[in-house]
């Protein structure tokens, strides 16, 4: 008698089902209405979908900052929010910064600051940096480092970019930025922002 089992019938797969979900979001002045899965990211809405490739993907963990958005004017890192979290609020990328062919103070200072060198981190800088303006118009040094420090820099350009805050923040209230000064606790090497050295951006 043979021990051999008959052979099973293979079953076809069962289709995969993926539901979708309506979502309405105002980005960079322009309403959008789309259905998207429940699991997809921001950040990969506005790449994807919306072809807004100025904000990048670091890390996908929120480490780095690479990603930072404005969410109701809030800087948040789009890695870790959903799109239809997004539903029925405004978004604004670092593509929606310049009106008029005019770029935003920021832009500009880290422009004029050097303030990127290889440009990857630079849209989450700058982003979250406008947000840090928003909440204190006027900070110091050591204000500006620990407002970044979400933020990594491959490069380790960070003394370029923190300048740059600083020339920004003077541009935005009409003060020269040579008016800030530094105090010694900012420019100590406790409060020097770290070097990256793991995911960039």
């Amino acid at each position: 008698m043979s021990d051999r089992s008959p052979a099973v019938a293979a079953q076809p797969c069962a289709r995969e089902v993926r539901s979708v979900v309506a979502i309405r979001m105002t980005v960079d002045g322009t309403q959008y209405d789309d259905d998207v899965e429940p699991r997809m990211l921001l950040v990969h809405y506005l790449r994807e979908r919306l072809g807004k490739v100025g904000t990048v993907v670091g890390c996908d963990t929120s480490n780095c900052g690479a990603c930072t958005v404005h969410l109701d004017g809030h800087s948040v890192k789009s890695c870790s929010v959903l799109a239809v979290q997004a539903d029925g609020h405004e978004v604004t990328t670092v593509e929606g910064l310049a009106k008029d062919g005019a770029l935003h103070p920021m832009q500009q200072a880290f422009h004029e600051n050097h303030a990127l060198q290889c440009g990857f981190c630079t849209p989450g800088m700058i982003m979250q940096a406008i947000d840090l303006l928003n909440e204190n118009p006027n900070p110091d040094e050591r204000a500006v480092r620990e407002g970044l420090e979400g933020n990594l820099c491959r490069c380790t350009g960070y003394q370029n970019i923190v300048q740059a805050v600083l020339d920004a923040a003077g541009r935005m209230t009409g003060r020269a930025e040579s008016d800030v000064e530094p105090t010694a606790e900012a420019v100590s090497p406790r409060h020097a922002a770290p070097v990256a050295g793991g995911a960039g951006g």
